[in-house]
């Protein structure tokens, strides 16, 4: 699943008219480059969440025919739910017996799914999630298995701690995950919420882990100037 229903408030004046998701990067949107990013990994099957603009994000996958991809939309015009609401609206679309994954539209990396979904399995977790040490207004905290334990904001100095533990590691979050179908019976939030309630509700009692790929391309293109950046990454 790509969530693309975002508002894109830091990329005005863009998002006035368009979706961000529709920003280009070297002639290719970011969403175009996202589901060619999971073909790389045989991953054809993809839902995109719209809400802002919505009808140009459906206009553009039908007009491409999904870049080769069977795009699935699940329709937030009414309202945006985030990430979290996002994903449990999208329940029926994703039902299956196997792990699947989920990225923002608006994040370019060669983070490797396959290396990715091989940490998930051999950790028996829930939810593993990509992680770097670059510096964020917000981290996840983790101890040295790389097991997620809370969660902190670097301006506000607000922290959420699902497990107490000393000596925490503060990373990244990379907005790639993957969940165990399973998640769907345990997230206890409803409505309009964020996946960061969701993993830090759940780490006390399930195992969530961190996929440490620093070093790995990443950029979040969320500004105008992030873009010109972006270029010179992904060619």
């Amino acid at each position: 699943m790509i969530f693309a229903a975002g508002l894109g408030t830091r990329f005005k004046p863009w998002t006035d008219s368009h979706p961000k998701a529709l920003a280009v990067v070297n002639n290719k949107s970011l969403l175009q480059r996202n589901i060619e990013y999971l073909q790389q990994y045989n991953i054809t099957n993809v839902v995109v969440n719209v809400h802002h603009f919505a009808e140009q994000i459906i206009d553009a996958v039908n007009d491409n025919k999904g870049w080769g991809s069977h795009v699935i939309i699940s329709d937030e015009s009414n309202e945006v739910l985030e990430t979290g609401g996002g994903l449990l609206k999208a329940q029926s679309l994703l039902q299956n017996d196997e792990p699947f994954i989920t990225l923002n539209a608006d994040i370019l990396t060669d983070l490797s799914i396959s290396n990715l979904l091989s940490f998930h399995k051999s950790n028996d977790a829930l939810i593993s999630f990509g992680i770097t040490n670059r510096k964020s207004t917000r981290n996840f905290l983790f101890d040295e298995h790389n097991r997620l334990y809370g969660w902190e904001n670097n301006v506000t100095g607000e922290q959420k701690i699902s497990i107490a533990k000393n000596n925490l590691r503060p990373m990244a979050y990379s907005c790639v995950a993957i969940f165990e179908p399973t998640v769907f019976e345990l997230i206890p939030q409803r409505g309009k919420f964020s996946l960061t309630e969701t993993y830090l509700s759940l780490a006390a009692d399930h195992v969530i882990m961190g996929y440490e790929h620093s070093g790995d391309r990443f950029i979040d293109v969320g500004k105008p100037e992030s873009v010109e950046v972006a270029e010179g990454m992904f060619i």
